[in-house]
């Protein structure tokens, strides 16, 4: 049975659970138990409370976490682990710097022997902080990189590679050589409408590049997590779901061109549009409130 029709069939659960958080109630809709720490490949798995889904790696000799959702999620996660091993966090990683993806870093402060980011990610992670006046609750990054990096943990083999802008200016993919599992933090919401951060240096078109790169870089046998998913799909999934959001950003860059061709203003975008032609199973609000306008933006900056 389908992921979708499985959604459809446990349509009584939302319908019979509306005491519960809707993050609680999508993630056991997904499979997963809301702060269960779900095993993938050999010692690879999610974890998905509130926020971006979680990625990790425990064996007897390394402990891996890529992202940590908010602080008590990450509190929890925490509790989760000591469960497993009396091990430290060898390696923290965040996929990029949004509060949903890193908020959670400050609960791991002498807890962890090293936290990784792309450079540009620390930058937005410190440059928001002080916007905010929440220096002092973030743990920023240790050590960053440019374009790849590398280290063993235990028995895995931790890769970060940057392929350019997209999401936002520091996306990283992290891939888990041994098990071959790639975290894909937000450059993949799967047939979720994704959030786009034009202030944080996103970019729609190299977007398509990066995810194209990716298809290039990893195999058939790649295991990807996504840092978020729609309501019926999962947080995991294959090279298909890559490419299939690459032709949902292709779609709308095409779809907003010809209506600023036509003479359409972005207000009248905006109120006609419910969907992106050719790519209609991809639905919700940052439709009209965020995907059209920086996609509109974007076009008439030539970027």
């Amino acid at each position: 049975m389908s992921t979708r029709r499985t959604f459809l069939k446990q349509g009584g659960l939302l319908a019979g659970a509306s005491l519960l958080p809707m993050h609680h109630i999508m993630a056991e809709v997904m499979g997963i138990q809301a702060g269960e720490m779900k095993g993938l490949r050999r010692n690879v798995g999610i974890y998905t409370e509130r926020g971006g889904t979680i990625g990790w790696m425990i064996d007897n000799e390394g402990v891996i976490v890529i992202d940590t959702q908010f602080p008590d999620q990450a509190k929890n996660l925490i509790g989760k682990i000591k469960e497993k091993t009396d091990r430290q966090v060898d390696l923290l990683i965040n996929t990029h710097h949004h509060g949903d993806h890193s908020g959670g870093n400050i609960a791991f402060k002498g807890f962890v022997k090293q936290v990784v980011a792309h450079t540009n990610s620390k930058f937005h992670q410190e440059r928001v902080a002080k916007e905010r006046g929440t220096l002092e609750q973030n743990l920023l990054p240790d050590t960053t990189y440019d374009a790849n990096w590398t280290k063993k943990v235990g028995g895995e083999t931790v890769s970060l590679h940057y392929f350019g802008a997209g999401h936002t200016s520091g996306d990283t993919m992290i891939h888990l050589e041994n098990a071959n599992v790639v975290h894909m933090g937000d450059l993949l919401f799967n047939h979720r409408m994704p959030y786009i951060d034009p202030v944080a240096g996103a970019s729609i078109k190299n977007w398509i590049k990066v995810l194209k790169q990716a298809r290039k870089t990893f195999d058939k046998d790649t295991l990807f997590i996504f840092g978020h998913a729609a309501q019926g799909y999962e947080v995991t999934g294959t090279l298909a779901d890559l490419k299939a959001k690459e032709l949902y950003l292709k779609k709308l860059l095409k779809y907003v061109k010809k209506e600023q061709k036509k003479g359409t203003t972005i207000e009248q975008l905006k109120e006609k549009t419910t969907t992106i032609p050719g790519a209609d199973d991809w639905q919700g609000g940052r439709l009209k409130n965020i995907n059209l306008q920086v996609a509109w933006d974007e076009l008439k900056k030539g970027k």
